[in-house]
């Protein structure tokens, strides 16, 4: 069985091996549906929980476009732009409903998606430029979590009951850090839709 510290340094080990699409990785040509989910399954296909989950799906992109998260691709096929937004809303998915991700990428659609005087390409490709220096942040805070958690149960005699308690009050810790992140970016979506109100649709 793992102990405790083997399980940060794996969870760190697990993090250093994660990274995003890059804009030069996305083909120049528009792609069609089934170009598309195979080019998410091969790029993503790392951050999937389970083999047999799937990073994307023909039904997903259906539901995305149903839903307003993604605009509908032009004689079935998509462009870089459709790849982006669609990377934006696999990382917003596990945390967010559809009329959160479609306030929150609402501006980003209708302002950079397409020709624009300044491109989807360039945003995201700024926006993650922040990944690299947030990982060494994250790190920082979650030791400083799990350090925290090891100063718990100080009192149980038995090492196997106080490790089994300290890994708890880890995971507790992490998980009130991403409800209280999550709460934030809710309050959020809720002060972009009041301040600009969705169009109707028709």
């Amino acid at each position: 069985m793992k102990t405790n510290e083997e399980r940060l340094e794996g969870l760190f080990q697990h993090l250093d091996s994660l990274d995003h699409i890059k804009v030069e990785d996305i083909p120049q040509i528009d792609l069609y549906m089934d170009q598309v989910t195979t080019f998410m399954e091969k790029h993503l296909g790392e951050l999937k929980r389970y083999p047999e989950d799937k990073v994307l799906t023909k039904t997903m992109i259906n539901n995305y476009a149903k839903n307003n998260l993604l605009p509908s691709p032009v004689r079935k096929k998509y462009t870089q732009d459709h790849i982006l937004l669609l990377v934006f809303i696999y990382y917003f998915k596990n945390l967010l409903n559809f009329n959160d991700i479609e306030t929150i990428l609402s501006y980003i659609t209708e302002h950079h998606f397409g020709e624009a005087p300044l491109p989807l390409s360039q945003v995201y490709t700024e926006v993650f430029t922040m990944e690299h220096s947030q990982m060494d942040k994250l790190k920082d805070d979650v030791k400083a979590k799990f350090e925290t958690a090891e100063k718990t149960f100080s009192d149980v005699e038995d090492p196997g009951e106080k490790d089994a308690l300290q890994l708890f009050s880890f995971i507790c810790e992490l998980a009130f850090d991403v409800y209280l992140k999550k709460q934030m970016i809710e309050r959020l979506a809720d002060e972009i839709r009041d301040e600009y109100p969705p169009a109707k649709k028709k």
